[in-house]
């Protein structure tokens, strides 16, 4: 299964939920926002959101701002 976090490419042997994905790249999510194929997964979502090959998914920094 090929998918691109940040446009960098990952290849991977077995299906992955989004927070698996987090796991695997020792990415923390505290403060973090996700998007896969550019629509926003809910949080709550991370745990059963199955990713598919050739998703594209963008993890960013939420910021509060004034």
């Amino acid at each position: 299964m090929n998918i691109m976090v940040n446009e960098v490419p990952h290849q991977f042997s077995q299906p992955l939920t989004l927070l698996n994905l987090l796991s695997l790249l020792a990415l923390n999510p505290a403060g973090s926002a996700l998007a896969v194929n550019q629509v926003i997964i809910p949080r709550d979502n991370w745990p059963a959101h199955l990713l598919e090959d050739g998703d594209e998914i963008l993890l960013f920094q939420a910021i509060a701002g004034g």
